[in-house]
């Protein structure tokens, strides 16, 4: 499986931003995503997850109430909702697929495929 990343850019405060996770292979369905961000001079975070429907989806404390995490499979492409941006939020942007129990997924080591990343920005 091969992913890109797109959709970021640099909003303002409190404005909205939608990234997609591209997919590429015919068994992107049957894997977990997950989104995860790394900030200027810190350490790649998780940021959110969602299983193979839409029905389960898990957010860190940091994006919970905020960010959105969707899919469609018959395009092969999870989004991520990203609405009341923080500065705090700027990063870039990852999105992942691996094969685990949805329990888990916190940790980069967990997922087998990575997109090349996209870069937030937000100004305050």
């Amino acid at each position: 499986v091969q992913l890109q990343a797109s959709g970021g850019g640099l909003v303002q405060a409190g404005e909205s931003l939608r990234l997609s996770c591209e997919g590429f292979g015919d068994t992107f369905g049957e894997y977990v995503v997950g989104w995860f961000r790394k900030a200027p001079g810190k350490q790649r975070t998780y940021a959110a997850r969602i299983g193979r429907s839409n029905s389960i989806v898990y957010y860190s404390d940091s994006v919970k109430g905020r960010f959105t995490i969707s899919r469609d499979n018959a395009k092969n492409t999870v989004y991520l909702q990203m609405n009341s941006l923080k500065p705090e939020d700027t990063a870039v942007y990852y999105c992942a697929a691996g094969r685990f129990p949805l329990r888990t997924g916190v940790r980069e080591y967990e997922y087998d495929y990575w997109g090349q990343g996209t870069q937030v920005t937000v100004s305050s």
